[in-house]
């Protein structure tokens, strides 16, 4: 009777083991827009490495770029979260904003001034709002890292006034707010996903873009006749770590906390990576650019007002879109941190 007992505990053990492992996949897709050339390819093979390292193997995450995994389209990347065919993702706030309205919150038009009002929206009450949303549309946020600001290139005309973007075709991504911005500007924007953007920029079927510096340079845009480059600080948009809910369910506690500090280790590297070469103390990205024959052209307070007085009314109309609770909130954030 006791050989008995000590059989059936030892297949119980063995059993409970089994069931464990089974409920693990023996691969986890993370989906991400930009590879490891750029600071955002680089945090999502971060993540993925450290995951692995630190499960030992029990989280084997492979990391997808190009938004591959939804054909390159990455406005439908959230959707895909949510219906199960992507795990994980690092993506903007931008893409995933047409799916979650008060993401586009950090598209508001030259809502974030700089760098620091950045930091007050993504470490503060904000950001926990934004978690709480994200969360009931089935992800886990993990943490908030940074694609950039975003500044304008263009083949024709160094833009230093709404005036100079008069019917210049500018690649935006599948956002309407991007729509509404550039077209207040006086442009003719056009969407299309990244992986169409640097073609159509090479054959001149666009005139410009806008991107982080960043992916400028990685992207070796000048290559494609982005012969100028003006800093205008319009927005920046933050990259969110999360997690398909059901693939969290899934994991031990033990496992969630080491994917959970992963995050915010590799959001933290990110966020410096991502401002390197650009800040007044190290300007060497910039002065790359140049010497790549951009000419780059950084406005004043005042050159920014009147792009900022043509896209007010896109501010005010996206801001009841976003909810102006939230909007009121983010503004006194900014106005806390200057």
């Amino acid at each position: 009777m006791k050989r008995f007992v000590v059989l059936l505990a030892l297949c119980l053990v063995f059993t409970s083991l089994t069931v464990n492992a089974a409920e693990y996949k023996p691969e986890y897709r993370l989906s991400t827009v930009l590879g490891p050339a750029f600071p955002w390819g680089r945090a999502a093979e971060r993540w993925a490495n450290l995951v692995r390292e630190n499960t030992e193997g029990r989280i084997n995450i492979k990391v997808y770029p190009g938004t591959s995994l939804v054909g390159g389209d990455q406005t439908k990347e959230f959707t895909a979260i949510r219906q199960g065919v992507i795990d994980m993702a690092v993506g903007s706030s931008i893409n995933w904003s047409p799916q979650v309205k008060q993401l586009n919150l950090f598209s508001l038009p030259f809502l974030m001034p700089d760098e620091k009002a950045f930091d007050a929206l993504t470490t503060g009450p904000v950001a926990a709002d934004i978690f709480a949303i994200l969360d009931k549309q089935g992800v886990v946020p993990l943490a908030i890292g940074e694609n950039g600001f975003r500044e304008l290139s263009n083949s024709k005309v160094n833009v230093t006034s709404p005036a100079d973007l008069k019917g210049l075709k500018i690649r935006v991504v599948g956002s309407p707010i991007f729509i509404d911005g550039f077209t207040a500007l006086g442009a003719n924007p056009t969407q299309m996903s990244w992986a169409d953007a640097q073609p159509a920029l090479a054959t001149k079927a666009v005139d410009g873009q806008e991107n982080p510096l960043s992916v400028f340079n990685a992207a070796k845009l000048h290559t494609v006749e982005q012969k100028y480059l003006t800093l205008w600080g319009y927005m920046a948009d933050p990259l969110f770590y999360v997690v398909s809910k059901k693939v969290w369910e899934e994991w031990s506690e033990a496992d969630r906390a080491i994917v959970a500090e992963a995050a915010k280790q590799t959001a933290a590297e990110n966020l410096i990576d991502a401002r390197k070469g650009i800040t007044p103390e190290d300007d060497s990205l910039l002065k790359e650019i140049e010497k790549n024959g951009v000419t780059v052209t950084r406005l004043t307070d005042e050159q920014r007002k009147p792009f900022q007085k043509a896209t007010r009314p896109v501010f005010d109309k996206w801001a009841e879109v976003v909810g102006k609770d939230l909007v009121k909130k983010a503004e006194d954030a900014i106005a806390a941190s200057r």
